[in-house]
């Protein structure tokens, strides 16, 4: 073709001596290739040299056409180039990490992490860009190209990963886990960390990092280790500790009780007859009638500590003994007059009277501390007249656990049949609304029962365990009797 029209070239440079004729040039333009259509001036079977000038001329018209669109074509292309990488570069620049020096740097993970009880921080790995097709973990759409979360063995969304207390993204470089779902750090802590029921702050982590709260094992009353040590007060009955934003009761003889055990405390001896009667009945349903008249008598703690120095041969429960059953001749003052809360929360107006025990048996009194619940006041009764009973029945040298232990075994049983008796009680006044006893009743029952079995001292605890046992086996009479014989426990 280049031949040709070169050769065409040099005709019309040399000045040819044809004439160009009016023929006309009926051409298309596809892949590349030109398609010539037929000539109105010549037959099928020639070329005139005209012909060839017009047809030369023609192709060089259509090359020249041709380089112009290319180069057109080209200059669109590279500004269109040009354009994208602006807008990429722009991307990056406003959605990149912080970078320092000449690398990428994130949030560096601590060794070892920060740890909350069994809780560990973690950290989302964020990505740049997305460098293929990825389905985000959250909304399971296609991430695309664009920044994503690399976390929870999955990839999400920046906006899919949120916070599963307050459901807002997580934006910080560190988050928490509760089971399988993250939180930011201070969700976590106000939906997770406990806090202290004593002063009700967050319960502080120690020096390893981790949580360290002691908890009461009946109430599961959580508290700072700190306030073993601060003097913080605790309910004479129940042993729980008093929050800040409470006000325990004083007694005049310096113990505290709290608002739910004063509810039902027995503040006097008068007030305290009517369940003694109580727990009379019990022994005699138990075919263990006290035939003697045997005073019982409600005192401060200064008044029982007193009569146990009085007496030769008792045995107490310490830290702090809460009922005595005396034997010797002494004068006990006692509480005669309920007293009244005054200012500060304390009990002022406190009646008391000097009372002259005389021996007419082996049993010359039995006292109660003053200003318990009366589950509480009524277990050391049943406990105390166990120890009147052995001592009126004759039972001699029996070890203290051997006496100790059935005594705590009949306070046990006395506080099982009170348990039984306020469910049935609390279900027939429920059905006829009646008067039923507080739930923190029943509970309070539970919890010296749990006093009671849950005890370490070898002499009560111990003491109970073996009795409890003997009796769960053989029954009460029978064990009873093998105590008379053997001053034993009977296995």
């Amino acid at each position: 073709m280049k031949v040709r029209i070169m050769g065409w070239l040099r005709k019309i440079f040399k000045g040819s001596s044809h004439k160009i004729s009016e023929g006309h040039y009926h051409g298309s333009y596809e892949d590349n290739a030109f398609t010539n259509g037929p000539s109105t001036s010549q037959a099928a079977s020639g070329m005139s040299d005209s012909e060839d000038i017009d047809l030369a001329i023609a192709l060089s018209l259509a090359e020249e056409d041709q380089k112009g669109k290319q180069v057109i074509d080209k200059k669109y292309q590279l500004e269109e180039d040009e354009q994208l990488a602006r807008a990429m570069q722009e991307s990056l620049n406003a959605e990149s990490p912080p970078r320092y020096g000449n690398g990428t740097l994130h949030q560096p993970i601590p060794y070892p992490p920060p740890r909350y009880g069994n809780r560990t921080l973690h950290q989302p790995i964020p990505y740049p860009t997305s460098t293929g097709f990825r389905t985000c973990a959250g909304c399971y759409t296609e991430i695309g190209h664009g920044r994503f979360l690399s976390c929870m063995g999955g990839v999400w969304h920046p906006e899919c990963f949120r916070c599963h207390a307050c459901n807002q993204p997580i934006s910080d470089y560190e988050f928490s886990m509760s089971g399988s779902y993250p939180y930011h750090k201070t969700c976590y802590r106000e939906h997770h960390h406990p806090k202290c029921d004593v002063c009700k702050h967050f319960i502080p982590t120690n020096s390893t990092g981790l949580i360290e709260y002691r908890a009461h094992p009946f109430w599961v009353q959580k508290y700072c280790p700190s306030h073993e040590r601060d003097g913080t007060p605790r309910c004479c009955s129940c042993e729980r500790m008093e929050p800040r934003d409470l006000n325990y009761v004083s007694l005049n003889d310096g113990r505290k009780l709290c608002l739910e055990c004063l509810d039902s405390a027995v503040m006097d001896t008068n007030e305290c007859q009517p369940l003694y009667l109580e727990i009379q009945e019990f022994y005699e349903a138990l075919n263990m009638k006290i035939e003697q008249q045997v005073p019982l008598l409600l005192v401060e703690r200064q008044a029982l500590n007193e009569a146990m120095e009085g007496e030769k041969n008792g045995h107490y429960h310490m830290p702090e003994t809460r009922g005595l059953c005396l034997s010797e001749e002494q004068t006990i003052s006692t509480i005669l007059g309920r007293p009244r809360i005054g200012a500060g929360n304390r009990f002022t107006d406190m009646t008391t009277e000097p009372y002259r025990l005389i021996r007419l048996c082996e049993v010359t009194a039995i006292l109660i501390l003053y200003g318990l619940p009366r589950l509480l006041t009524g277990s050391i009764l049943a406990h105390e007249m166990m120890h009147a009973y052995l001592r009126l029945q004759g039972f001699r040298n029996l070890r203290q656990d051997v006496e100790e232990g059935i005594c705590q075994v009949l306070a046990h049983m006395w506080l099982d049949a009170k348990i039984a008796s306020t469910s049935i009680n609390n279900a027939s006044a429920s059905s006829s609304k009646n008067h039923s006893r507080s739930p923190f009743d029943m509970k309070l029952g539970q919890f010296f029962k749990h006093q009671i079995e849950s005890d370490i001292s070898p002499v009560y605890g111990n003491g109970f365990r073996l009795g409890n046992q003997a009796v769960l086996k053989y029954g009460l009479v029978k064990t009873l009797e093998h105590l008379r014989q053997t001053a034993s426990f009977p296995f």
